[in-house]
């Protein structure tokens, strides 16, 4: 018997045998409506179908109004986690009708591994979904589900920059690890963690960056990553010399001598997009709270870049901290929010039920 045939995009697939969708092992309901909609979007990728085309398709000779159509978009975009006003699967042209602008991978059979090609190149990565492996976290599972909503965006060109906070020892870190631990199961996804540390002075510009992207470059595979620094953001790997010769160091110093502060940020802006070009980045910054101000200068620079990036970046606060000291993340977040160009995953005690 014929293995069942499936359509693959972002971290979901497409049953269409069985008329189901799943997110990783998890199948999402949808009403049979719901699922003839998302189908018939789906077969024409990229092209505007029109309100009447699918109300032929999904309601044949029966009289339905555009209240119903638009409620089973709805329905899709909540199981879909997609935004109406900057969507990343289904968009709306006023009046007109749908158009699905998700990347959609080949339809491969269902015993097979799924994959989604990376532009630019014939290599392929696993699609994104839950495994065997992953940490469970009792009483977030709706967090871990905006971030999971919100990765595919960023996979898709649409950079991410998400503030997870909450007072200490509510488990950001906690949350937080388990997300990237489900990246860190497939391939050619790169995640760069920096720690911001508790300082008495200025302390170190750009701290959190230098020891993410140092990090990086040691693991296996991060030679890449260094010559990315080592061509488009000199003044960055000046300032992290034990990752070159000796023989490198006196001209990299040469080329940092005089460094604006707009220079750093074009630099490292424009290594970051090039490495997320290649394949998705994740920039974890934990205890923002704790950060110098260079550093929220280069988020804030990274959020208000419009051109495509497969970028996420992750930052970690504790709000009250932010508060009491006037840190200039406060400000900074403020403004990134009233443009919409951050998120805020907001943590909240956990339930009596959960801590028994």
């Amino acid at each position: 018997m014929q293995a069942a045939r499936e359509i693959e995009f972002g971290q979901f697939r497409l049953d269409l045998t069985n008329e189901c969708l799943w997110r990783g092992t998890r199948a999402i309901s949808l009403r049979p409506k719901a699922f003839a909609v998302l189908k018939i979007l789906i077969e024409n990728p990229g092209q505007l179908v029109s309100k009447e085309k699918v109300l032929d398709s999904v309601w044949p000779g029966t009289f339905v109004g555009d209240g119903v159509l638009k409620d089973n978009i709805r329905q899709l975009r909540e199981a879909l986690n997609d935004d109406a006003g900057s969507p990343a699967y289904i968009e709306t042209a006023h009046r007109r009708g749908y158009r699905f602008i998700g990347k959609i991978a080949e339809p491969v059979p269902a015993t097979q591994s799924s994959e989604i090609p990376i532009s630019g190149g014939s290599k392929r990565i696993p699609v994104y979904r839950s495994s065997a492996k992953e940490m469970r976290v009792l009483g977030r599972e709706a967090e871990l589900a905006k971030l999971r909503g919100w990765f595919d965006r960023a996979y898709a060109g649409d950079r991410q920059v998400v503030f997870v906070t909450g007072e200490a020892g509510i488990g950001k870190t906690t949350l937080v690890q388990a997300f990237i631990a489900e990246l860190e199961e497939l391939s050619n996804i790169r995640v760069a963690r920096g720690q911001c540390l508790e300082r008495y002075g200025a302390g170190e510009a750009y701290l959190p960056l230098l020891d993410g992207f140092s990090r990086l470059c040691r693991l296996p595979g991060g030679d890449p990553v260094l010559t990315v620094l080592r061509h488009q953001a000199p003044a960055w790997l000046a300032q992290m010399p034990s990752l070159v010769p000796q023989s490198e160091r006196a001209n990299l110093q040469a080329q940092a001598m005089g460094a604006t502060r707009e220079r750093i940020l074009r630099e490292m802006a424009e290594a970051i997009e090039t490495l997320s070009s290649e394949t998705a980045l994740v920039l974890l910054l934990e205890d923002l709270h704790w950060s110098d101000y260079s550093t929220v200068d280069l988020v804030s620079y990274l959020a208000r870049r419009r051109d495509p990036a497969r970028l996420m970046i992750i930052g970690t606060y504790r709000p009250v901290d932010v508060i009491v000291a006037d840190h200039p993340l406060k400000g900074g977040k403020r403004e990134l929010q009233a443009h919409g160009l951050c998120r805020e995953l907001a943590l909240e005690c956990l339930s009596e039920e959960v801590v028994a």
